[in-house]
C-alpha cells in the first residue's frame, strides 16, 4: 500500500459493527437521491489524521460531493490492512476500501464480493526493503541467510520476493518472518529480524528517526505494486453514479495533495500518535510529492496487474493465477 493514498490504509475491521444499510432511505427522511431511493449511505473506514478523505471530512467537501448524487458517508471502523476490509465488504459491512494490487490479488483468490475501480501508480520511493542504520546489509544480495519481516500475501512479501527475483536469488535463501505490519516495528528495532519489507505507512516513522534506511526502494525493485480503490460489487451495481462521483472527488483532490502534501498532513491534530512531525514529516512530504494520483484503470495498468498475478502464482503465494480482470471496473463507463 502506499503513503497517504486518498483512502489511505483503510479498514482494520475485525470488530466492525453493522451500520446503516446502503441503498435505503435515511432514517431522518432525507430527500430522494438520484438512484430513486432515499439518501444512500456509503460506508468508508475513518481516514484518521491525514490524506484526501481526512481533509474532505474536515472541510465538508466530501459531504458536498456525495450529496450531489444523493449520498452521504458513514465513517466505519478505523485504518488498517486491506485483507480485513475485503472480508468486511464480502460480509456487507463496508462499501469502499483501499489496498495494494498485491493484497488485492490474495483477497481475490478467495471469495471476492468486491471490484477495483481506480489505480494509483506504484510508489517509487516510499516502499522497499528497510534496514537499520549501521546494518552491514548494503544490497539485496546481502539478505541471503537473513531474516526479513513481511506481511503474508501482501505488499511486504511481494517486495521481498520481487527484489530477490530481480537479483537472481532463490526465495528460500532468505527467511521470511510473517508479522502483522502494526506489530513489526518493535521486532525490527529490537534486532529480531534483519530487514523489513514495508511501505510508507510504516516506513516513514522508521526513516524519520534517522535510524533506518531503504536498501532498495520500489523503483530499484521494479515494483508493480499499484494502490487500488475497491467497491463492494453489489453497491457498484446499485449506485454507479455514487462510485463515479467518489472517483471524481479522489482524482481531483489526489492531484491537489501531490502538489501540496503538507496541507494533507495533521488534518485534525498536530500532536499525539496520529500526528507526523519533525524529520518524519519531511520524509512523508517528499514521498507524497513523488507519488501518483487516483486514475481510472487503463489497459497498461491491467497488463501490470496481470504481471503481478502471474508472479504470485509462480512464487506459490496463490494456488494459481488469479483472474484479476474479472474484478475490474471501468469507472468512466459506469451507468
Amino acid at each position: 500500500m502506499r503513503p497517504l493514498t486518498p483512502l489511505a490504509a483503510l479498514a482494520a475491521l475485525a470488530a466492525l459493527s453493522t451500520v446503516t444499510a446502503c441503498g435505503g432511505a435515511d432514517g431522518d427522511g432525507d430527500p430522494k437521491g438520484k438512484s430513486g431511493q432515499g439518501t444512500v449511505t456509503v460506508r468508508i473506514p475513518d481516514p484518521g489524521n491525514a490524506g484526501v478523505l481526512a481533509r474532505g471530512k474536515k472541510d465538508g467537501s466530501l459531504d458536498k460531493a456525495l450529496a450531489a448524487v444523493g449520498a452521504k458517508v458513514a465513517w466505519t471502523g478505523s485504518a488498517g490492512p486491506f485483507a480485513p476490509a475485503a472480508q468486511a465488504m464480502n460480509a456487507d459491512q463496508l462499501d469502499i476500501a483501499t489496498g495494494s494490487i498485491t493484497s488485492g490479488i490474495t483477497s481475490l483468490s478467495q471469495s471476492p464480493g468486491f471490484a477495483f475501480f481506480t489505480a494509483t501508480d506504484p510508489d517509487p520511493v516510499g516502499e522497499g526493503i528497510l534496514v537499520r542504520e549501521g546494518s552491514d546489509i548494503t544490497s539485496v544480495q546481502d539478505l541471503v541467510g537473513r531474516k526479513v519481516a513481511v506481511n503474508k500475501g501482501g505488499t511486504g512479501e511481494y517486495l521481498l520476493l520481487k527484489a530477490l527475483a530481480k537479483a537472481g536469488i532463490p526465495a528460500d535463501k532468505v527467511e521470511r518472518v510473517y508479522l502483522r505490519p502494526d506489530q513489526t516495528a518493535a521486532v525490527f528495532n529490537a534486532g529480531q529480524v534483519d530487514a523489513w519489507a514495508v511501505w510508507s505507512t510504516y516506513a516513514v516513522a522508521e526513516i524519520g528517526t534517522g535510524k533506518a534506511r531503504f536498501v532498495a526502494d520500489g523503483a530499484a525493485i521494479g515494483s508493480d505494486n499499484y494502490s487500488l480503490n475497491a467497491v463492494r460489487s453489489d453497491f457498484a451495481k446499485e449506485h454507479p453514479e455514487i462510485v463515479k462521483a467518489l472517483y471524481a472527488y479522489l482524482h481531483e483532490h489526489s492531484a491537489k495533495e501531490r502538489k501540496d502534501p503538507a496541507a494533507y498532513l495533521n488534518v485534525f491534530t498536530d500532536a499525539g500518535p496520529t500526528a507526523v512531525n519533525g524529520k518524519a514529516k519531511d520524509v512523508q512530504i517528499a514521498f507524497t510529492g513523488k507519488g501518483g494520483t487516483v486514475d481510472p484503470i487503463g489497459p497498461e495498468d491491467i497488463e501490470r496487474f496481470e504481471t503481478v498475478a502471474r508472479f504470485y502464482a509462480d512464487q506459490k503465494v496463490t494456488p494459481g493465477k488469479v483472474d484479476i480482470t474479472a474484478h475490474l471496473l471501468d469507472v468512466e463507463k459506469l451507468s
